[in-house]
């Protein structure tokens, strides 16, 4: 049994760890050096940049054809 394709290249999916870790490292210093609420927003898009790797994950462990049992 085949496992299917994700939406992602291997290349985006390694850029979109990268850009996860680092919105995820940002968010903290930011709130520490920053006075205002500014560093929700890196915390967001850092929730939805691993959205996209879990919905990626997901259609990868997906098998290819779910018909090719005949």
């Amino acid at each position: 049994m085949h496992q299917g394709s994700g939406f992602l290249t291997p290349r985006q999916r390694r850029l979109a760890w990268i850009g996860f870790l680092l919105a995820a490292i940002q968010a903290p210093v930011s709130a520490r050096l920053v006075a205002d609420s500014s560093w929700l927003f890196s915390l967001c898009v850092a929730l939805m940049v691993a959205t996209v790797i879990i919905a990626d994950d997901a259609a990868r462990r997906r098998p290819a054809d779910a018909r090719s049992s005949d």
